[in-house]
């Protein structure tokens, strides 16, 4: 089974890491690729900070968001790869688990943005919309 892990660091985000833990840390032929997808700064911030300072931010977000993921996939045994890209999170997770033929996706049901409270987050809104490949959403 081959299964894309979308994270952002965010409360929900950890909840479906532990899940993918409990469920398959003793599959013997997964193969799970953990991913964030950190928005883009707008064009006039990232003209100020400068294209270093710029992958220095986006680095430093994304080694954020992966922490955790890492640290309890690495306890649990489990062996992943991962990707982090810049971009529209929504479609670059839905591009990626197309392209990358994956089995499964999970991801938490909210993120880190403004609108907690609503039934499903943004981002896994659109990925339901536009992702062909099947869904786990964790809560």
């Amino acid at each position: 089974m081959k299964i894309l892990l979308a994270v952002d660091g965010s409360t929900h985000s950890r909840l479906a890491v532990k899940h993918v833990i409990a469920q398959w840390s003793r599959a013997a032929d997964l193969k799970l690729e953990l991913l964030h997808v950190d928005p883009p700064l707008t064009q006039r911030v990232a003209s100020a900070l400068g294209k270093a300072e710029v992958v220095r931010y986006h680095e430093e977000n994304s080694n954020e968001a992966l922490r955790y993921a890492r640290s309890l996939l690495h306890r649990s045994g489990m062996v992943f790869t991962e990707q982090t890209l810049v971009g529209d999170p929504a479609e670059l997770i839905a591009r990626t688990a197309t392209r990358g033929r994956f089995d499964l996706l999970v991801m938490g049901s909210h993120g880190r943005g403004l609108f907690r409270n609503l039934l499903l987050g943004s981002v896994v809104s659109k990925v339901l919309q536009s992702c062909k490949t099947p869904l786990l959403i964790v809560r």
